[in-house]
């Protein structure tokens, strides 16, 4: 990743964010079953937030001024989880584990940009992306837990 401008930065994250959206949107249409479907589409609509946030940020940095930040634990469980591809009719905890995946690899990507970032504003969208996936990614990782744990696991 090679970037010249500050602009270039918030373009590839806004498209990485369109791609979150049609991802989860995507998986939605197909989900096994009403719980499935209504997380994903909530996903998709964080992931829409974000990309708006991007696409807009020229116009209202006050939503990024506004942003509060704070930590946000990992507990890693997708760290430990191989990488699976989509399969049509793949059961609820597929789907958790394929979207852990993609949370985590999505906040790998954003701390990577944020440890080569150099301007002020830019740093903050990145910290801010940073914790929406980190966010993601726990609660993604919170659900798994919790419905293993009902399965027995």
């Amino acid at each position: 990743m090679n970037f010249k401008s500050f602009e270039d930065i918030i373009s590839f994250a806004a498209d990485k964010e369109k791609e979150a959206v049609e991802f989860y949107d995507g998986l939605a249409k197909q989900a096994p079953n009403t719980g499935a479907k209504e997380m994903l589409q909530g996903f998709a609509r964080e992931e829409q937030k974000h990309y708006d946030m991007l696409v807009n940020f020229g116009k209202d940095k006050t939503k990024l001024a506004d942003y509060k930040f704070k930590w946000v634990t990992d507990i890693k469980r997708s760290n430990y989880i191989v990488d699976l591809d989509y399969e049509k009719g793949m059961g609820y905890p597929d789907l958790l584990r394929l979207a852990m995946k993609r949370e985590e690899l999505s906040l790998k990507l954003y701390n990577e940009l944020l440890e080569k970032a150099d301007e002020a504003d830019l740093k903050k969208v990145l910290k801010m992306l940073c914790q929406e996936e980190a966010g993601h990614k726990l609660k993604l990782e919170t659900m798994y837990d919790d419905y293993m744990a009902k399965q027995g696991d």
